[in-house]
């Protein structure tokens, strides 16, 4: 039983245990032991990040952080960002902050140089400053202060970039962090003190505009990663080597899969012959799959009126940042490029009456939408202006929900299992409770879409985890993230429940009641785009894309001009068992066509000479294992076809 001047911390397993009110997590844990104790970097209190020095003075619940938790790998990088700023004001007197917050994979922060000049040859003595500061244990130290203060201080030290960010910030809810000789405007948390950082390197340089606006100044970016060990950054070291290498815009170009034109315009791709081939292919493949669930494929414009927009909603959420709207010679219209497929296919419902015995109903559409990015965030195919969802949407009744939520997880599902993205998990993203304004629908709408998407991933038996405030803000959402073979965290997938859209288009059917009645709308694309998915494919591959997929399939290598009709005439019998590839009709040594065909990842090469031509065999080569021996067409169709089987 505790007194008043106690608190009760609740670990995760559920023990709990009581300490002195103004207790610290890095007391805690050294409660448990020294070893924890000298490895915990921040800890979540009642799900808030908090630094690990920070006193708790009420009843929580406290989950220890180390560098093994992503919210501990956040707060690192964070950390590192102001140990960046530090060592950039002792190098360059009279730099200027805006922001320095963690990523994915490591930190960056926007400064203004004011007339100096940082490239990448600077790196290294930057990234010896900031190991010589670390080296000296500065603790982070929080301190609350009154915006007048905080205002006083940013002006006598002349950072505009601080007192723009104070400006909107509420008085009481205002903090500095100090280590060392650096101080900066920051909410945290931090880690205890910079000693923990070991490791450090800088990886690129970018320009960026002040809070992405392009009226603003463009600021300097410098981008960078730190670790507890060496170790670990010498094993990063080498997996972004290798990322390099299977880069899809190096291995896009390489393999002649995709291009960009910038009088065709930024962001837009350009699929070139065997870029269409795969991406066909993976359509193909989606389609027999949805056909065999029950959707029926509709298409739908590539323009809408904005009208269509402004009743979904979408215009209002994101209509300042998408295309602007296409005049007509009538002054009263306005269209849009498509952003969005969703409202067409509530369009489409619209069509006929609908009873309860007509639902659920499935729409598919491979549908072609634009969105306006800034150029400084376009990356090759997996940010870009114009894409192609593997869109559909389910319309059903309220009963139906979670059953047709468990068969959209099972058609994901089996993507992932067809095209070897083996380790995965799901991101279940529900609305922010405290923040419930951003959204739009009843509350009782949510509850039920919530509690179906929870209960069908727990059915399915998916690792999850749940992230308040990440909903979309019309419904909640399932997101799936994949790992590929460098270990990279993709979100691929996503199922959203949706109450809204069927109300604000006014979708009924009749129900066995006789009495009309609202359908629940669900949103899901297994692909999310052809585009991104193809990027993430072609770098979780190295290009080498499974047997069925495969762009070119085969490579026929005539020894010499004398078995050019032979060879062509195998082409032909291969293309009628739908076999992908093409003739080396080149005037090369058979040394020089296999190197060739190899570089270009074809799975296999079928060499045809004098004897394959008099036995109407092939000499057959797996790229990779080399030489398969001679088969007749008939055996190698066979053989191919049991190779080329979809998982």
């Amino acid at each position: 039983m505790k007194d008043e001047s106690q608190v009760k911390i609740t670990l995760p397993d559920g023990s709990e245990r009581f300490y002195p009110k103004g207790v610290t997590a890095l007391e805690i844990a050294l409660s448990i032991s020294e070893g924890l104790a000298r490895n915990v970097i921040a800890a979540k209190v009642n799900n808030e990040v908090w630094d690990p020095t920070r006193q708790i003075t009420e009843d929580s619940l406290v989950k220890l952080l180390t560098w093994n938790d992503e919210d501990g790998k956040a707060t690192f990088w964070h950390s590192s960002a102001h140990l960046l700023a530090e060592a950039l004001e002792a190098l360059y007197p009279g730099i200027k902050f805006g922001t320095g917050p963690s990523i994915e994979k490591g930190f960056y922060y926007d400064v203004d140089l004011g007339g100096q000049t940082i490239s990448q040859e600077d790196f290294p003595k930057i990234e010896a400053k900031m190991l010589e500061l670390a080296r000296q244990k500065n603790e982070y130290i929080r301190k609350p202060i009154s915006k007048a203060e905080a205002i006083e201080y940013f002006t006598k030290k002349g950072d505009e970039y601080k007192l723009e960010l104070i400006d909107g910030l509420e008085d009481g809810s205002i903090t500095l962090y100090e280590q060392g000789g650096f101080t900066d405007l920051c909410r945290g948390p931090h880690i205890p003190n910079t000693g923990f950082i070991k490791a450090a390197k800088l990886t690129n340089i970018a320009g960026a505009y002040w809070r992405n606006k392009q009226e603003n100044k463009m600021l300097t970016r410098i981008y960078g990663i730190t670790f507890p060990k060496q170790k670990e950054l010498e094993e990063y070291v080498t997996l972004m080597e290798e990322a390099k290498k299977r880069d899809h815009r190096r291995l896009g170009k390489e393999l002649e899969l995709f291009a960009f034109s910038e009088k065709v315009g930024q962001g837009l791709p350009l699929w070139l012959p065997k870029g269409a081939m795969l991406r066909e292919r993976l359509q193909a493949f989606l389609s027999k799959a949805q056909s065999r669930a029950g959707y029926v494929p509709v298409i739908t414009p590539h323009i809408g009126s904005k009208d269509l927009y402004v009743t979904s909603g979408h215009w209002d959420k994101y209509g300042k940042d998408s295309f602007q709207p296409i005049k007509t010679p009538n002054l009263d219209e306005e269209y849009m490029l498509k952003p969005m497929n969703c409202p067409h296919h509530c369009e489409i419902y619209k069509t006929s009456p609908r009873s309860y015995k007509d639902l659920p109903l499935r729409f598919s559409e491979f549908g072609t939408v634009y969105r306006y990015e800034q150029s400084g965030e376009l990356h090759g195919l997996t940010r870009v202006r114009g894409f192609t969802q593997d869109d559909a949407h389910i319309f059903c009744r309220p009963d139906q929900v979670k059953e047709e939520f468990i068969r959209v997880i099972d058609l994901v599902l089996y993507v992932f299992k067809s095209l070897g993205f083996d380790d995965y998990s799901a991101q279940i993203s529900l609305r922010d409770p405290n923040n419930k304004e951003k959204y739009i629908g009843r509350d009782e709408d949510w509850e039920k879409a919530e509690s179906a998407i929870i209960e069908a991933a727990a059915e399915r038996g998916l690792s999850t985890v749940t992230e308040l405030g990440e909903a979309a803000f019309y419904g909640p959402k399932l997101d799936f993230m994949v790992r590929d073979a460098l270990g990279r965290k993709w979100q691929l997938g996503t199922i959203q429940v949706d109450y809204q859209l069927p109300q604000r288009f006014q979708l009924e059917y009749t129900g066995s009641d006789n009495q009309k009645h609202r359908p629940v709308m669900i949103h899901r694309a297994p692909f999310g785009s052809m585009e991104r998915f193809t990027a993430i494919l072609i770098e979780n591959t190295a290009g080498q894309f499974p047997l069925w997929l495969s762009p070119d399939q085969i490579a026929i290598l005539p020894i010499s001009e004398k078995f050019a009709d032979y060879a062509e005439d195998v082409f032909f019998q291969l293309q009628d068992h739908d076999i992908r590839g093409f003739v080396d009709h080149r005037d090369e040594k058979i040394g020089r066509k296999i190197r060739d065909a190899e570089v270009t990842k074809v799975p296999f090469m079928l060499i045809v000479g004098e004897k394959e031509a008099a036995e109407g065999k092939l000499s057959v080569r797996r790229k990779g294992e080399g030489d398969l021996g001679s088969m007749t067409i008939d055996e190698f169709t066979a053989f191919f076809k049991k190779e080329a089987a979809i998982a």
